[in-house]
């Protein structure tokens, strides 16, 4: 694994960490249960599904998997970016 694969788990888990102590200062109401309840669903599945990334078994599998981390980590606009860009990258690597 690489150092910068390494940063990006890390990061990832940040993430998911720093948004679940925000949901826990959220007020206690039906909408915010709702909405605090979807969005720890997505933070924290930036990072699990990050790491099965990691684990992949081909680079179709890579490129697939990472696309589920890019449509999970569309709350989290930075992490978006660089995952979007890592499947560019992975898919013009596979291409050649």
């Amino acid at each position: 694994m690489s150092e910068q694969s390494d940063a990006l788990k890390e990061r990832a888990l940040r993430f998911s960490l720093d948004v679940l102590r925000l949901i826990d200062k959220l007020p206690r109401t039906i909408s915010t249960d709702v909405i605090a309840r979807q969005l720890a669903k997505s933070a924290t599945s930036v990072a699990s599904n990050y790491r099965a990334t990691c684990n992949a078994r081909s680079r179709a599998e890579f490129i697939a998997k990472l696309g589920v981390v890019v449509e999970e980590a569309d709350e989290a606009v930075q992490l978006r970016a660089i995952f979007a860009r890592s499947v560019g990258t992975a898919r013009k690597n596979y291409s050649q």
